[in-house]
């Protein structure tokens, strides 16, 4: 076979050009900054504990007692032996962050496009489309890393399927292989789960169109070799995976026990999240239009609308002084649609979604369909309780959906979706499959619906809408009516503002695609012109949300938290308990304590179900008996901005042994016990080890006895404890089945759940030894199945290029 770098020069060039707009949209990490994140500030508060144990103790541990009392790290960055995938995936993304996800968005949707066999100019300019996607650029900006990176490989996965169903079997196989490992290894399941559905769209297209053209066994032969491909790739992430399912039975998301809400009443129960948590953040029907322009509904929350602005005008009026009211109209409430928080409009672009409704009458067939089908899908999903009984169903019906919430999030799908074919608009625009005549008509048909859809806007929008939002009462209330007034005709200022530039660009759009049809414009002139288009019209809005003020020193990432005066005094005590902040600060940034100390709080999507449970019925009560039993012994207070830590002299301890427990029947019981529990002298359970035995079960408790912690890590508990009598010791340590093992003299033990979330384990009188040690068995036998996958993939690939090399040959 002959190798040709020719051939291979445009690909590289054009890599070189992703890497060089990657660093240039995000230009200050090139000077050593950092990008201020801040759902990755609290991410780094959560781990900071597990980060410290790894530097000290050269292994990893999978748990922590930084946050929410004590959890598992599986979802806090744990690292895993045998994580080959991982090496993989840091390799790839060896810019600076987050230049490097970026990067990652470009030339995974290069490949899709190449895969689909569409010239490497396109297949750039469409990498461009994507990447650019203001979404995109938005969650990079508030820290949903995890999210980004997984929408960063669903093309990646795309194309591998793509390849196997034409016929290139294993290129196809291997890279669906290792796109998905990819794609699992970033974690965020919610995005995998929303490439599924896509996956399964593009899969019905592919079997209508097996059928007809009668190449059945083609498509099941893809079918089969791609099954095997996505058992491989869970193979290589199997550990994670193994964890994740493990864990999420008592997380959040796993079924609850209570049938009843903290005020009494009825629970809605379910195996997942609860109805009005998943679709909480519905995105409105009418914010459909923001894709297309950019401010329809005002943008995000706090838009700067400038000096000249009518908000701005009406500070003045309320008496602010300049500097007031230019902060004020900087932070502006523009948005007036139905969610709770938007940080800006999920703008795809006016440019590429022309090319988008031009591609609908220019491109025919099976692509075509599994586009539009995976568009129109995400986008009814996304409105969640705004179309309720599509929604009700998918809950109701469709394996693993209720475990996921911010249903507005699957519009990922179609700012995949609508690049794709915006692009094949342009390779269809450029054959000559479809004659000059129908291209006019196409174009003619385009320009009507997406410049007629604007010119209704601009003419009628104040009969249309009245531009009014559910926040506006709060604003009324405060500043009154004359001032919502004015922000009104602000939010009616912006709409008209990018209606007229999204006219614009599909005015601009369409002339360049008349000129090419009267041969005006050369092929190549006409790439580059969108291109122009496409940078204009994508990157002057992402620069209004993430820009260079969004980045900062390194130093203020690395450590973005400061110890307070509170803190240096509670870091002076050198035992083993928990904080509770209540602080101003220490509400705002929920990871902070984590990051100093074993916080009651902390920040995370999937907490112990049964904890957050008892913070909703008892801790953000202030439950003192609650608290103490969670050996709560500082609470960080504020008073009148002076932060300070009280010392809870009435914390019962890390363990203590109580003379009665009680069996309950249920959880409801259980829980509702704890609103007048002692928790120092009484102990209560719905184990099932204790149905046996009498409903209420007493021990001697004599004042000689006691319990003592002698050592402590995340992962390890060592205790000394002295009794003249057989008992039961309660230890103010988060109950976790799936690994804690308890030992009795180096003799493991069963352990019990008690008061809801503790440990409890009896104790035979006398002097002992006992110990608890996290011992997660799903990380060895995850790890095992990790190799197992690898060594597998690696002979495989060794037999592909081996193959493949020998067919060139022949």
């Amino acid at each position: 076979m002959s190798f040709s770098f020719k051939r291979l020069l445009p690909h590289i060039l054009v890599l070189i050009g992703f890497v060089v707009l990657s660093l240039a949209y995000f230009s200050p990490v090139l000077q050593g900054k950092k990008i201020y994140q801040s759902d990755i500030m609290h991410y780094i508060g959560m781990a900071q504990q597990q980060k410290e144990f790894a530097k000290a103790e050269g292994e990893e541990t999978y748990w922590t007692n930084s946050a929410f009392g004590g959890m598992p790290t599986y979802q806090l960055g744990a690292k895993y032996p045998h994580n080959y995938i991982k090496k993989l995936d840091l390799t790839l993304r060896f810019l600076p962050r987050p230049a490097d996800y970026l990067f990652l968005y470009f030339i995974g949707f290069y490949i899709l496009l190449l895969s689909l066999k569409v010239d490497f100019k396109l297949a750039a300019l469409g990498a461009l489309a994507f990447g650019f996607s203001t979404y995109l650029i938005i969650i990079l900006g508030v820290g949903h890393n995890a999210k980004a990176h997984a929408i960063a490989y669903m093309p990646l996965v795309l194309a591998g399927i793509i390849l196997t169903f034409r016929k290139k079997y294993i290129l196809g196989f291997l890279l669906t292989t290792v796109a998905l490992g990819l794609e699992i290894v970033t974690n965020h399941f919610q995005m995998t789960y929303y490439l599924m559905l896509l996956v399964i769209v593009l899969g019905i297209a592919y079997l209508v169109d097996a059928y007809r053209k009668k190449v059945l066994p083609h498509f099941f032969k893809s079918v089969g070799l791609l099954s095997v491909s996505a058992i491989l790739a869970v193979g290589l992430n199997a550990t994670n995976m193994m964890a994740t399912q493990e864990y999420v039975k008592e997380s959040t998301r796993g079924k609850s026990e209570l049938t009843i809400n903290p005020d009494g009443s009825a629970k809605e129960v379910t195996s997942g999240l609860s109805r009005e948590y998943i679709t909480e953040y519905s995105y409105g029907i009418l914010e459909s239009f923001n894709l297309y322009i950019p401010k329809f509904m005002g943008g995000g929350n706090r838009e700067d609308v400038g000096k000249d602005s009518e908000t701005y005008k009406a500070y003045i009026n309320l008496g602010a002084s300049p500097i007031e009211a230019l902060d004020g109209a900087r932070n502006a409430p523009m948005y007036w649609g139905d969610q709770t928080i938007v940080e800006a409009p999920a703008y795809v672009g006016a440019v590429i979604i022309f090319l988008f409704v031009l591609g609908l009458f220019l491109v025919k067939g099976r692509l075509k369909w599994w586009l539009v089908g995976g568009t129109v899908l995400s986008l009814l999903l996304s409105y969640g309780k705004n179309v309720g009984f599509l929604t009700d169903f998918f809950i109701d019906y469709v394996p693993l959906y209720n475990k996921f919430r911010a249903v507005s999030s699957i519009q990922v799908i179609l700012e995949l979706c609508i690049p794709v074919l915006g692009i094949f608009a342009l390779v269809r625009l450029f054959n000559d499959f479809q004659k000059d005549e129908e291209k006019l008509k196409a174009l003619k048909y385009s320009v009507i619906i997406t410049a007629g859809l604007v010119v209704v806007f601009l003419l009628f929008k104040s009969f249309l809408f009245d531009f009014e939002s559910f926040r506006d009462g709060g604003y009324i209330e405060a500043y009154g009516q004359p001032f919502i007034d004015a922000v009104i005709e602000d939010r009616k200022s912006l709409m008209t503002t990018d209606t007229l530039r999204t006219l614009v660009l599909v005015l601009l759009s369409a002339g360049t695609v008349y000129f090419f049809i009267k041969e005006k414009l050369s092929e190549t002139l006409t790439v580059v012109v969108f291109a122009v288009l496409l940078l204009f019209d994508l990157v002057s809005v992402d620069r209004q949300y993430v820009n260079n003020d969004n980045f900062t020193s390194a130093l203020r990432v690395d450590k973005p938290y400061q110890a307070t005066t509170a803190d240096k005094e509670i870091l002076k005590d050198k035992g083993h308990f928990r904080v509770l902040d209540m602080s101003s600060e220490g509400q705002s940034k929920p990871g902070r304590a984590a990051y100093f100390h074993n916080s009651l709080f902390g920040y995370h999507a999937a907490k112990l179900g049964r904890y957050n449970e008892l913070m909703e019925f008892h801790v953000y009560k202030n439950n003192m008996n609650v608290l103490n039993m969670l050996n709560t012994k500082y609470i960080i207070a504020e008073e009148q901005g002076n932060i300070f830590p009280y010392t809870n002299t009435d914390a019962n301890g890390n363990a203590w042994f109580v003379s009665e427990l009680e069996q309950l029947p249920n959880a409801n019981a259980e829980i509702k016990a704890l609103d007048s529990l002692d928790t120092k002298v009484k102990a209560i359970t719905t184990m099932p080890e204790f149905s046996s035995k009498p409903k209420v079960i007493t021990y001697q408790v004599d004042s000689m006895a006691l319990i003592q912690l002698k050592e402590f890590k995340p992962n390890y508990l060592k205790y000394q404890s002295l009794n003249a009598n057989d008992g039961f010791a309660v230890f103010s340590e988060i109950y976790y089945s799936q690994g804690w093992n308890a030992y009795i003299n180096g003799d493991l033990v069963p352990h019990q759940r008690v008061n809801y979330v503790l440990r409890g384990l009896e104790i035979p009188k006398g002097d002992h030894t006992i110990e608890f040690k996290f011992e997660p068995a799903v990380v060895e036998t995850g790890s095992k199945v990790a190799l197992a996958s690898s060594a597998v993939f690696g002979i495989l690939l060794l037999l592909g290029i081996f193959y493949s090399f020998k067919k060139k040959e022949n």
